[in-house]
């Protein structure tokens, strides 16, 4: 359960975001991906969901500061997962008011998500 970064590779930093997510696991990966921006600059997020089953009531969800942070660091984010997700998850993330381009890929499409983020 909750989000963990799982690799980084060619400046694709892939989560993994299992179970109910809750507000402190989601701010313990975007601290790790911080991190990661400050040594080696800009990033592609890969987010791979698995038998996700929503978000936790409890947290501060409203507080943005970090995603504020890091997000003039971040060129693209592609969202892998169950297509009954797909609307909440772009809700979620905020796609079309981020300063970068944010698409969801069926589970059966992580290989098109991987092309996608490698496209300028």
């Amino acid at each position: 359960m909750g989000a963990e970064i799982t690799g980084i590779q060619n400046g694709v930093v892939t989560l993994k975001v299992t179970g109910k997510l809750s507000e402190s696991e989601l701010v313990a990966a975007e601290k790790r991906a911080a991190e990661f921006i400050k040594t080696h600059g800009k990033i592609r997020i890969l987010a791979l969901t698995e038998g996700f089953s929503g978000w936790d009531r409890g947290g501060n969800w409203a507080d943005f500061a970090l995603q504020q942070r890091n997000d003039p660091h971040i060129e693209k984010m592609a969202i892998v997962g169950d297509e009954e997700w797909r609307d909440l998850a772009l809700m979620f993330t905020a796609k079309g008011l981020r300063p970068f381009p944010i698409e969801h890929f069926a589970t059966a499409d992580v290989a098109k998500a991987r092309v996608w983020l490698t496209l300028s």
